[in-house]
């Protein structure tokens, strides 16, 4: 590893000196300027302003570390996003060293002064640009920045071609957790993979690391099991208001994965169980708790829920499992696997801890860690599980004293299918609205008083689509409010600030209507 830093540093000072001596560089009068007074979200941990510039124009060059895993598709992605946002061309890792006079350098290094997987340090010099990080994630954090950093306009006075000068200094940053994630719902109403992955684009500007999908509920079954074929053929086909449904292919899921995973974004599969299964009990009868509380299958199009149930006494159920939990989690290379466990009212107490005991076996013979809501901190089940609160305080109680981890998706706080405000044409109301400031003012560290930091392992805003069936809708309900959830998951409690955040968040607004986000335009928001 040491030799690889070496033999990136050298190159990127012999590449300097070479262009030093073949080329007289212009000198740049930049205007003064303060890297302190910047948009960026989340907010990093310490800036440090030089008061000078680097002037990103056609002379500029990304190199980066071609010696460790990532960090040259890390450059790649950059120079798209550059083209994209300015329409400017810079190579990545050209071999035309004497036309370079600034160069942007992403550098794998083993020596930052902090201590998460996905730390950066940025350097902003007058004529490159430096960005440190120990693997390819922390780097691909970093150029979200440097993205967030670059103007608009050029400024066409301070040299002979159009320049776009950002603001010098250094940027020391990290996450304050581990785990910041978004969840959609394609149950209720199936999206398609273009649309998933815009969400997935535009998570990733604001350093979004997890991509929970919720591909099953009693109105549709999302994705394709090949040793039972039914599920996508019958329960793929409704949704919520009586659309046609849809569902993901295996190839489809993997290919979601992939561009997930190229953006440093991990997909994380929820098969909702034992209730919230009306979809498959439909496509399978013999899964159906005939016997019990739950209401025969049949095509569901509403709102309701609590009303299905896996028969959880019958073996074949769980050989059903063995085999939806074994495709899936073939084609996932997450550690985890969500099983949903939530609203089980047609299901008794001791049959639903039977069951949630017996399937954490089957995800662990897979591989895989159990995920799941809170109410599966009832059941005796690993400490390696970990406990997604969304309602009831005392199960992820129960979870902690048991060594699990929680994540945090509160409903009254993080729930984005819940109205803004009384007049949202869009969202539900049943955990109360959610205004943007509110959204925003909270702290999850100290929201539940008797966990500690450790015991929190991140958190999550779901996204539930009974009312919301295209991307524009998603949209609308998710921004600007998951912007503000990205600044909660990433940046410190001593960092934030709503009033400087709604000023940053102004600044994000070109970015949002060049990117055709049809976002909620709150009034408590001082839009341009």
């Amino acid at each position: 590893m040491k030799n690889n830093f070496l033999k990136t540093v050298a190159l990127f000072l012999v590449i300097i000196a070479f262009s030093a001596c073949e080329e007289k560089k212009e000198i740049i009068n930049y205007p003064q300027t303060d890297l302190a007074i910047n948009t960026i979200i989340p907010k990093p941990l310490k800036v440090i302003p030089t008061n000078s510039g680097f002037g990103l124009d056609s002379s500029t060059v990304i190199y980066t570390n071609q010696t460790v895993k990532g960090f040259e598709n890390v450059g790649k992605y950059l120079a798209e996003k550059i083209k994209h946002q300015i329409n400017l061309d810079v190579p990545v890792n050209t071999s035309r060293e004497e036309s370079a006079t600034r160069m942007i350098f992403i550098n794998q290094t083993d020596s930052l002064p902090l201590t998460s997987p996905e730390a950066y340090e940025l350097y902003i010099k007058n004529d490159s640009i430096i960005l440190n990080a120990k693997n390819a994630a922390g780097a691909f954090r970093g150029i979200q920045t440097l993205r967030q950093l670059i103007p608009e306009k050029s400024n066409d006075t301070l040299s002979s071609k159009p320049m776009w000068v950002i603001p010098s200094g250094k940027i020391l940053d990290e996450p304050n957790f581990s785990y910041r994630g978004a969840m959609l719902d394609v149950a209720r109403h199936f999206f398609t993979v273009d649309e998933v992955k815009k969400y997935i684009d535009l998570l990733a500007y604001y350093k979004f690391n997890k991509f929970h999908m919720h591909l099953t509920d009693d109105q549709g079954w999302r994705i394709e099991i090949k040793s039972w074929p039914k599920l996508t053929e019958i329960g793929g086909a409704s949704e919520v208001g009586g659309g046609e449904g849809g569902f993901y292919t295996q190839e489809d899921f993997k290919a979601l994965v992939a561009y997930a995973a190229d953006r440093h974004i991990e997909i994380i599969p929820e098969v909702d169980l034992p209730g919230h299964t009306n979809a498959a009990s439909l496509s399978y009868p013999f899964l159906h708790d005939a016997n019990g509380r739950a209401k025969t299958p049949r095509v569901r199009t509403d709102m309701l829920v609590g009303y299905s149930s896996f028969d959880v006494r019958k073996d074949t159920v769980y050989s059903f499992l063995d085999d939806v939990i074994g495709e899936i989690a073939a084609i996932s290379p997450s550690k985890y696997f969500h099983i949903g466990g939530d609203e089980t009212f047609a299901t008794t107490k001791k049959d639903y801890l039977y069951f949630v005991e017996r399937v954490e076996a089957i995800v662990e013979k897979h591989g895989k860690n159990v995920i799941g809501w809170n109410e599966i901190s009832q059941a005796n089940i690993s400490p390696n599980s970990v406990h997604q609160l969304w309602k009831e305080v005392h199960h992820s109680l129960e979870a902690v004293k048991n060594g699990s981890k929680i994540i945090l998706s509160p409903g009254k706080k993080m729930y984005l299918d819940m109205k803004y405000d009384n007049d949202t044409k869009l969202g539900l109301t049943w955990a109360g609205l959610i205004p943007v400031d509110s959204a925003y003012q909270w702290n999850p560290e100290t929201y539940i008083e008797e966990l500690d930091k450790d015991d929190i392992l991140g958190i999550e805003a779901p996204l539930w689509s009974e009312t919301i069936s295209n991307l524009e809708e998603l949209e609308y309900l998710a921004f600007p409010r998951v912007i503000g959830y990205s600044e909660l998951g990433w940046s410190v409690q001593k960092n934030r600030n709503w009033e400087d955040y709604t000023k940053r968040l102004v600044g994000h607004q070109s970015f949002l209507e060049k990117e055709k986000v049809n976002y909620y335009p709150s009034a408590k928001i001082p839009w341009n």
